[in-house]
This record gives structure tokens, C-alpha cells and sequence, in this order.
């Protein structure tokens, strides 16, 4: 393979660059294409790469129990492992075309399982090092669920809106974005005692979707307003470079709230040897990022709504 062919291989398995976080496009994008090459040569499918991942990253997790600090830069090492581990299997998916909802569904779950093992971590060591936490032992694991419950928020609302991004940039053949009424469709023509284990993933999904479609009034009422005017028709070009314009500077909060924001903010913490640290970052600026990119967010889907109501970008 050329040189040329492997910068436009490499383009290619990106999912956009107005999407693309700036450590992830110099640091984890070219290693997780290594990786994807790699995988692709030896017939690798991508959910096996994810599954692999989960195993690094809860491996990371255990090793950041531990109070020494050699200890947790094997587990530093090992997360990011993890994580060109995450990057090579959406990459890989694009490359030989192989998506699925499964695939979506369990890097989504990767990523839960490797902060669930490090919160339990995090607990854990507090309990047995700190004289604070020692004497409260309770209050770090009201701390951690309180943390992990807005983790989720956090992920969950950024993924949400790079979907929404794409798919005005890319088309649905782009993104991932979901509607709620067609997954519950989906999900009633499903069988408990023929489909169990596809019934149970798609409900889990389906309620992720509709805790998302119920924060974002704004961004459904625009959806809504979009099938009505241009159902079965392509949305106009101008709306498209308009919602694109509005929404990029947000891209970078999106990116903020995903995966290595939150790494440098941990792998802090431990060098500090204050691993609660971590939670008192998620819980305040990360919390303040998402609150300030929803309403941000909601107000230009507003904005645009209002736009399209007033006929601005008739066919």
C-alpha cells in the first residue's frame, strides 16, 4: 500500500473532522488505524476488539485500587491501551463496512464497565488509605454513584448531539442518530421467548434513546418540524450548513465530556495520590460543560425551528 493509500485509507476511517477530538486525531486515530489494518489482515471481526477492550480496560481499573504508583501506570498503560483499542474497532467498522446496532451497543457498554470498575477501585482504596474515608466509609460510594449516575448523563448527551452533527453532515448512512418511536417499534415486533437476548439488549437501548430524546425538547421539536416539511424529500443544503455552522462550536464541549478529557483529569488525581479528586472534576466542571452545551444547544434548535417556520428554507 502506498503512501497515499494509506493517508486516504486513514481519512476514510475517520467519522468526520468536525467531530474528531485534537489528542484523539494525533495520538489514539493513528494507532487504533494501525490496529484496524492489523485486525482487518488476520479477519478480526470489530465486536471482538471491543470485547478485548473491555477486558484492558477493567484490568486498568484493578490496578488503580493500589496505592503504589508503578501499580497504577500499569493501569494508566493499560487504559490507554483500552482506548486505541475502542478507536481501532469503530475504525475497523468502517473500513470493511460491518455495523451493527450490537456493535454500537457494546462500545457504548465498554466504556460504562471500564469507569464502573475504576469508580469501585477508586472506593475501595479510599476506604483503605484515607483517614476521612475510613471513618465515613459510606460517603465515597454515595459520591461515586452520585458521579457515576451524571457520567452517564454526560456521555450520553454528548454522544447524542455528535449523532445529531452527522447526521446533517453526513447523512443517515453517517450517523448513528436513533428516534425513539422507531426503536420501540422495532422493539414490539420482537419476541421475549424467541428473541430474549435481542429483546433485552434493544429495551436497554431503547430506554437509553428515550432518557436522551426527553432532555433535548428543543432538538425533537426541530426533528418534528423537519419530517413535517420535507417528508421523504433531502433536508436543503442551506439548513444543513446553517445547523453545521451553529453546532460546531459545540463539537468541542462533545468532545470535553468524552473519553480523554476525563483520562488526564484521573490519571491526575493518581500521580496526586487523591483519586477522589477525579469524582470532584466530574461532578463540578464537567457537570457545568454539559449543562452549558445543552442549553447552547437547545437554543439554536430553537432558533432553526423558528427559521423553518417562517418558511426561510423552503424548496
Amino acid at each position: 500500500m502506498t503512501a497515499t493509500e494509506t493517508k486516504k485509507g486513514y481519512r476514510e476511517s475517520l467519522k468526520s473532522m468536525d467531530t474528531e477530538e485534537h489528542i484523539d486525531l494525533a495520538f489514539y486515530r493513528p494507532i487504533g488505524y494501525a490496529w484496524a489494518c492489523l485486525f482487518r489482515r488476520l479477519g478480526i471481526k470489530p465486536n471482538a476488539v471491543t470485547i478485548a477492550s473491555i477486558f484492558l480496560g477493567v484490568g486498568a481499573g484493578v490496578m488503580f485500587y493500589f496505592p503504589e504508583l508503578w501499580m497504577n501506570v500499569i493501569g494508566m498503560l493499560l487504559l490507554i491501551w483500552a482506548n486505541s483499542y475502542d478507536s481501532a474497532d469503530g475504525q475497523l467498522a468502517r473500513m470493511t463496512g460491518q455495523y451493527s446496532r450490537i456493535g454500537r451497543i457494546l462500545d457504548g457498554l465498554s466504556g460504562d464497565l471500564w469507569f464502573a470498575t475504576i469508580y469501585i477501585a477508586i472506593c475501595l482504596r479510599e476506604n483503605a488509605t484515607s483517614e476521612f474515608f475510613m471513618a465515613h466509609p459510606w460517603v465515597i460510594w454515595i459520591v461515586a454513584v452520585v458521579t457515576g449516575i451524571c457520567h452517564a448523563k454526560q456521555a450520553a448527551m454528548a454522544d447524542y448531539y455528535r449523532q445529531f452533527h452527522l447526521y446533517f453532515l453526513k447523512g443517515e448512512e453517517g450517523s448513528e442518530l436513533e428516534s425513539a418511536d422507531n426503536l420501540k417499534h422495532k422493539l414490539s415486533a420482537l419476541s421475549w421467548s424467541r428473541n430474549f437476548w435481542q429483546k433485552l439488549v434493544l429495551t436497554f437501548y431503547t430506554n437509553y434513546t428515550v432518557n436522551q430524546e426527553a432532555y433535548t425538547p428543543a432538538m425533537q421539536a426541530l426533528r418534528a418540524e423537519l419530517r413535517e416539511r420535507f417528508a421523504g424529500r433531502p433536508v436543503p443544503e442551506a439548513f444543513r450548513n446553517e445547523f453545521r455552522r451553529l453546532s460546531l462550536p459545540l463539537m468541542k464541549y462533545t468532545n470535553i465530556l468524552s473519553f480523554n478529557w476525563r483520562t488526564i483529569a484521573l490519571f491526575t488525581s493518581l500521580f496526586l495520590a487523591m483519586p477522589w479528586l477525579y469524582f470532584a472534576f466530574e461532578l463540578t466542571v464537567l457537570n457545568i460543560l454539559m449543562i452549558y452545551m445543552m442549553r447552547r444547544h437547545e437554543k439554536l434548535c430553537r432558533k432553526l425551528t423558528q427559521e423553518l417556520k417562517d418558511g426561510k428554507y423552503s424548496n
